[in-house]
């Protein structure tokens, strides 16, 4: 914990300082009578620790804005009491509203007018009072205040979010910042007892260039964002969020292919630093907050390469929809339809964020599953689909939506089938075409179930699995482990067998059987494999499905995924969980230490298709004998 020191050099970068929490991102505003919510102001984050002739006022990285913002650092002075306070500084435009664009002009214009808005107590009297609840620590604070203009506090509502979000989006105002009443002060910590509510927009954008990576940050910095205007090729800001380590190497390697040593610009642009740049050809998709004024986008996100957009094809005039939109607005929701071989899908909320820290939308997984569908479609096709649908995105739970009854469109294909648990009759989409794939999608299905068996031979499925699903204690290493053996016992009875990620914590293995044998013969082949796989791991494998029982350092061996109506997210089906991933087939050879689940994702699924081609297409074909197999094994 930082303690106030002396501002001995105003403007430098101050080596022991207090990183402030922050929020993570939600979509959604929400009512909850144990939750406050304030407003989200558009400016700078600063830490104020007063202490008289010591007192300090720094940015969120420890740059002093002492001599930048005096007013505000003046006025903190005055506080006779020694606290160490949190919020925000903020300029305000002729109507009272925050103007980030004013705030970055401060230097040039002294006479605009600043406020610092604060929300947060975190010391009093050299005392922390970090531990004490949200609540508590803003009523000291509101009696430690002085009454003026420039030092604010900021006030909230309790219980409220989609009332104050509203009044938020009404006035223009960038959003809204939710926190648990009962919250402690977590110092550099991101979260989840604090959430940020934005207005979002998307749009593509070209790559122009990158500058150069800094601090510890590898392969690039920034990338530099343009699109046509009026014919013009046009700078609409540079954006370095949106990568983890993965996507900055392979986007690196893949803009080498651009170099080129003139700006595609023709004039200068406002950066820092030094830039590589590259000829206007990779297009990717971006969020941001708004635009300004001048035509930049404000907090661009990166959020993918697009493969399906021509770089003509991305211009202000194309965009209309999007850039003619008023600075402090946005859209709640973009819907739209499309045509898909002559059936009108209808795609609503596109624009709703799915992933909150990758920040991947809803449209983001229509458009995968658009261009996936001439890989995903054979491992739907005919078979009856158990809807998992996360409407809200990774955060909800969802809930399994079995029968469709009259709500599918009339060109998706349905399958009746009676439910002995249901004691009914149950109507279950079937995916056979582009659009039905489109519409799942827009209900919020981020992954696909289909059955094992398809409509022509429900009682007798194509392919067997083994389904490795690790325990909260075991290493992604010995799932690892597990799948080598059974590759091993498959090879040894002659068996081929193909390996995919589940695209959470486990692996899946697939023998294809091509409709020859009943589920149960499946389900009784598979369980002697896993036995004989737990016969050679016994230390750290099951076949006792219920983790009380079977203890969480336990890796199961699911043989029972081979039942009627159990079902698995498909081949190249993206999975609602962190980072955006996606059941991956893999060579053999990639089943090895090393192997991350998460590396195979929305951002380079396709790629990798394209490189690879579909290494699962042998799981629907040729099925095995099984009276050969359990000879060879003996069993």
């Amino acid at each position: 914990m930082a303690q106030p020191a002396p501002d001995r050099n105003p403007g430098d970068k101050f080596k022991d300082f207090i990183v402030p929490m922050t929020a993570k991102l939600r979509d959604k505003p929400f009512d909850d009578p144990k939750w406050i919510f304030e407003i989200k102001w558009d400016g700078y984050r600063a830490v104020g620790e007063i202490n008289g002739k010591d007192t300090r006022l720094y940015s969120r990285n420890g740059l002093s804005f002492s001599n930048k913002y005096p007013a505000v650092f003046e006025q903190l002075k005055k506080i006779k009491q020694k606290i160490i306070i949190d919020g925000e500084i903020v300029a305000l435009d002729e109507h009272g509203m925050p103007d980030f664009q004013l705030l970055q002009q401060y230097d040039e214009n002294g006479d605009v007018p600043l406020s610092y808005y604060v929300f947060d107590c975190l010391y009093v009297k050299g005392k922390s009072i970090e531990s004490k609840t949200l609540l508590e620590r803003k009523e000291i604070l509101k009696g430690l205040l002085p009454e003026n203009d420039i030092i604010r506090y900021c006030d909230h509502i309790e219980g409220k979010g989609k009332e104050f979000f509203a009044l938020m989006k009404k006035q223009g105002l960038e959003g809204m910042i939710a926190k648990r009443a009962d919250s402690r002060y977590h110092e550099n910590t991101r979260s989840e007892d604090w959430l940020k509510i934005k207005q979002v927009l998307t749009e593509e954008a070209i790559i122009a260039g990158y500058t150069e990576p800094r601090n510890s940050r590898k392969h690039f910095g920034a990338l530099v964002l343009g699109i046509y205007k009026s014919g013009k090729f046009t700078y609409i800001g540079h954006t370095g969020t949106g990568f983890n380590g993965k996507t900055l190497k392979d986007l690196y390697g893949q803009m080498q292919e651009y170099v080129t040593d003139e700006s595609p610009f023709g004039i200068k642009v406002p950066l820092n630093g030094k830039v590589t740049w590259l000829r206007p050809e990779l297009v990717c998709n971006i969020k941001y907050s708004e635009i300004t004024q001048g035509g930049t986008r404000r907090h661009p996100v990166f959020m993918g390469l697009r493969v399906d957009k021509e770089p003509r094809e991305i211009s202000e005039e194309a965009q209309s929809i999007k850039t003619k939109q008023n600075v402090h607005s946005s859209k709640a929701a973009m819907d739209k339809a499309i045509t898909v071989s002559g059936n009108k899908v209808a795609l609503t909320h596109v624009d709703k964020i799915y992933w909150p820290e990758e920040g991947y939308t809803k449209g983001d997984m229509i458009d995968y599953y658009n261009k996936v569908y001439k890989y995903i479609g054979k491992y739907l096709k005919d078979r009856p689909e158990s809807l998992r649908r996360t409407p809200n995105g990774i955060k909800d739970e969802g809930f399994f939506h079995k029968d469709t009854g009259d709500a599918a469109p009339e060109w998706a294909d349905t399958y009746k089938m009676y439910s002995d648990s249901a004691k009914k009759d149950i109507n279950y989409i079937v995916c056979n075409n582009k659009a039905t794939l489109l519409y799942l999608a827009n209900l919020g299905c981020i992954e696909l179930n289909p059955w094992n068996s398809r409509t022509a031979a429900p009682d007798s499925p194509d392919y067997l699995v083994i389904d490795i699903d690790p325990s909260e204690k075991n290493t992604f290493e010995q799932v690892i482990d597990v799948a080598n053996t059974v590759k091993q016992i498959f090879d040894k009875g002659g068996c081929p067998s193909y390996c995919k990620t589940s695209g959470a914590t486990g692996l899946h293995i697939y023998v294809p059987l091509a409709a020859k044998y009943s589920y149960e013969q499946a389900r009784d082949f598979a369980h002697t494999i896993a036995m004989l796989t737990q016969e050679q791991l016994p230390d750290f494998t099951s076949l006792e499905r219920s983790l009380s029982k079977r203890g969480k350092d336990m890796i199961y061996i699911d043989y029972l995924q081979n039942r009627p109506g159990q079902t698995l997210s498909c081949a190249y089906s993206l999975r609602p969980k962190p980072h955006a991933p996606v059941s991956t087939p893999l060579d053999w050879k990639e089943v090895k230490k090393g192997l991350n689940p998460i590396d195979f994702n929305i951002t380079n699924t396709l790629k990798r298709l394209e490189k690879k081609g579909d290494l699962f297409a042998p799981v629907l074909g040729k099925g095995i004998d099984m009276i050969k197999v359990l000879g060879k094994l003996g069993a």
